[in-house]
């Protein structure tokens, strides 16, 4: 269990962790802990569970058996604490093509969720969109709408964030945005997880593979 006492850094824990899907077994007594600064980095093929232990982390799907902790405790037990401290970005990017850049990230700063602050305008220039602020992301490019999924994590202070697939769209300059965004999100102590069939350079970054091991399809 994390030590929760003054001044120790808050960890994330999967603690004998099981997942079912239906009436199929996808993985059982899982567990890791990954403290401030670390990245762990989801390693399997297509249903080995990647985006299933990501949603276990997130609190959006409850465990077979086994828990997620935050300092100590059991993430179910702290919901609204928890999802402030999170910044999910997930395998669809949850980007509307009806709204503009500055709209989507409008809407997701009115939400509330990942300690998001209001620069939109700073945020979309770091993800290379300064000349789209006002375009509908329906005539952007996949990779365009992906980068105003990623201005998120610019705008966030939340301590964690779990990525489904954050590279999806990406060309290699948007490769190198994320794990940018990564260093400069564990330098300041966050940590992250993320799942990607794109291994992340760890240059600048403790990355730690986690291997994921299923049958079937997620």
């Amino acid at each position: 269990m994390a030590n929760t006492s003054a001044g120790v850094p808050k960890s994330l824990e999967a603690v004998k962790l099981s997942c079912v899907r239906g009436d199929r077994l996808v993985f059982e007594a899982l567990e890791f802990t990954l403290v401030p600064g670390e990245v762990l980095q989801l390693v399997g093929a297509n249903g080995s569970g990647k985006t299933s232990l990501l949603r276990l982390l997130s609190g959006l799907a409850l465990p077979y058996a086994g828990t997620v902790r935050w300092d100590g405790r059991d993430v179910h037990q702290q919901r609204l604490f928890w999802h402030r401290n999170l910044c999910v970005i997930g395998h669809l990017s949850g980007v509307s093509a009806s709204l503009t850049a500055r709209e989507n990230l409008a809407v997701a700063v009115a939400l509330g969720a990942g300690g998001l602050h209001a620069n939109v305008v700073e945020a979309l220039g770091v993800v290379g969109l300064s000349t789209c602020i006002d375009t509908l992301a329906a005539r952007l490019s996949a990779g365009q709408r992906q980068r105003i999924a990623l201005a998120r994590l610019v705008m966030s202070k939340a301590p964690v964030w779990l990525l489904d697939e954050p590279l999806t769209a990406l060309d290699l300059d948007g490769k190198r945005l994320v794990e940018s965004l990564l260093r400069t999100h564990t330098s300041r102590g966050g940590l992250a997880v993320l799942a990607t069939h794109q291994p992340v350079d760890s240059s600048n970054l403790n990355v730690r593979n986690f291997q994921l091991r299923g049958v079937g399809s997620e």
